[in-house]
């Protein structure tokens, strides 16, 4: 695996778990390859399956907004999820399925070297911190491994309930200051 072109190939013709068996399309991500700012969600959900881009359902849609709304889009950063290929009927992904992609989403990460990860939802939180509640971390910074992370509610959430669409809005507008501190 030599660089994101090489990954997404793998990622496509990937068979190390039974998602490979049920999906239409695997989503390795997609955006700007040297981006100061990745995104990474859970797993694709059927619009995601069915184009083999992440986010490009109602969360997606509900992304492209917030970035938007901080003078980014989506070509400004990369977009992935822990999980290449869609659990049947949106289950949770399983830790096995999340074993097998880590790999992939590792050298993602070290390949794209972003300096601010946001993390969308509880499950690509745990990816980083297993044992912080996403309740607790939402907001927050956590620096792990040499990468800043930044944990938000998944949009996802954000459809589901106003209360976590006003937090996860607060804290999209916060990534600009945090790049710039970063960055310093």
């Amino acid at each position: 695996m030599k660089n994101l072109t090489d990954i997404s190939e793998l990622i496509k013709n990937c068979t190390n778990c039974e998602l490979s068996l049920t999906r239409t399309n695997a989503v390795p991500g997609e955006g700007f390859f040297q981006s100061k700012i990745m995104l990474i969600g859970e797993a694709p959900g059927s619009f995601e399956d069915n184009s083999g881009k992440p986010f490009v359902g109602a969360s997606g849609k509900l992304l492209t907004k917030l970035l938007n709304s901080i003078g980014l889009s989506r070509d400004d950063v990369f977009i992935t999820n822990i999980v290449k290929c869609r659990p049947p009927n949106n289950r949770d992904p399983s830790p096995n399925e999340i074993n097998q992609c880590s790999p992939y989403l590792s050298k993602q990460i070290e390949l794209i070297n972003p300096t601010l990860i946001i993390t969308l939802g509880r499950h690509s939180l745990s990816y980083f911190a297993p044992k912080t509640p996403i309740s607790k971390a939402h907001g927050t910074i956590i620096n792990q491994s040499g990468y800043t992370i930044y944990p938000t509610y998944h949009p996802a959430a954000a459809l589901r309930q106003i209360r976590f669409h006003e937090t996860l809005s607060e804290e999209f507008q916060r990534i600009p200051s945090l790049i710039k501190s970063l960055n310093k």
